[in-house]
């Protein structure tokens, strides 16, 4: 049998050819490649893919409509039962007025997502959709994780492609990529063992993309993974984009990696991930998800300071505003908040040329 040779000159000629790299190539790109050798390797990858230096961001708000949750994940601060003092669902007036603040500031995507709440059936999406395309028909709404989708199917015996189906005609544009955590049941069953397994995660987008809505794939690691179990989650939704270029279009808009975040969690005992590991996977990221056009950068879990350096490291985009978030700062760590002035000034002052998009990724403004 003819030798595999894994070296980076033999991957580098693979990507001066635009040929695909393997699980195993990328494994050996995590584990052995200096963070600057990774870093020059994705930006080739990314000016190949957008020559002209652009680098995105969204106005959006993450509206968190309730934090009540049955799934017990260890790595939530969020989460409480129903029972507790702190539990809420927040009334609709509650969640316009907070559309309205985004709207005011320029906004268009708006990202909601909450529990698995036993309390909260179909038609409360359905009502709530409806009610926020007739008083802000310019809010796209990107809303609801894999395990939120599912849990409803659940709750209502219905499958998950009825759930989208409903949701879609009510006025729900596109899915997140949250829940995803690590695509390895090895890994779930430690961190998220009541949550959605890897096949009903993939099987949520796939169902979705069927449907024609757009989604994201997101990745949260730097817990109790190892490598292969990264390079397993990034095989999983290449091979899910595959099939949906397939249908004629790639239906994921972008991969979004981030790092866990200690502070209140069942998992605060464990060693976190690094800036260099984060960037090094970013990097990885972007050589290995070839059929991905775009790849963002995580300000929120890395802060501002690092968020713009991983423009380097191979991603295209810095994420959003955030005017609001609250899973993450249940931990403790601090959101920054910057206006859309501030995060294209960001973006200029790291060497690109900033536009502010919608949830499509399609250029709403240059700067």
């Amino acid at each position: 049998m003819e030798k595999v040779y894994y070296g980076t000159e033999y991957i580098i000629d693979k990507l001066n050819n635009d040929e695909r790299i393997t699980d195993e190539e990328a494994l050996y790109l995590l584990e052995n490649e200096d963070l600057l050798t990774l870093g020059r390797l994705a930006d080739l990858v990314r000016r190949k893919k957008h020559p002209d230096n652009t680098a995105t961001f969204v106005v959006d708000r993450n509206i968190n409509y309730t934090n009540v949750c049955v799934a017990g994940c260890k790595f939530c601060a969020f989460q409480t039962k129903r029972n507790s003092p702190d539990a809420y669902i927040l009334d609709f007036e509650d969640i316009f007025q907070k559309i309205q603040e985004l709207v005011d500031w320029g906004g268009t995507t708006l990202l909601m997502q909450g529990g698995l709440n036993p309390e909260l059936r179909i038609d409360f999406y359905i009502q709530l959709f409806r009610e926020i395309k007739k008083r802000f028909p310019q809010i796209q709404i990107h809303s609801l994780s894999a395990s939120e989708i599912f849990y409803i199917s659940k709750l209502e015996g219905i499958s998950i492609k009825e759930v989208l189906k409903i949701l879609q005609e009510a006025g729900l544009d596109s899915v997140p990529g949250g829940g995803a955590e690590i695509l390895s049941d090895e890994v779930r069953e430690k961190i998220s063992s009541n949550k959605v397994n890897t096949e009903t995660w993939l099987e949520v987008h796939r169902s979705a993309h069927d449907l024609g809505m757009k989604t994201t794939a997101t990745m949260m690691f730097g817990h109790v993974e190892k490598p292969k179990h990264i390079i397993e989650h990034l095989n999983h939704i290449r091979t899910l984009q595959d099939e949906s270029l397939k249908k004629g279009k790639g239906f994921f808009t972008a991969f979004i990696p981030w790092t866990f975040q200690k502070g209140g969690t069942r998992l605060d005992h464990l060693e976190t991930a690094t800036t260099v590991y984060y960037l090094k996977v970013l990097a990885v990221s972007r050589i290995y998800l070839d059929n991905f056009n775009n790849v963002q950068s995580s300000h929120v879990t890395q802060t501002m300071k690092v968020g713009p350096v991983g423009l380097h490291f191979g991603a295209n985009d810095l994420g959003s505003t955030m005017i609001e978030e609250n899973v993450v700062a249940s931990t403790g760590w601090k959101v920054a908040a910057p206006k859309p002035e501030k995060m294209a000034d960001i973006i200029r002052k790291a060497g690109f040329k900033p536009a502010q998009r919608d949830t499509y990724y399609n250029i709403i403004k240059y700067y």
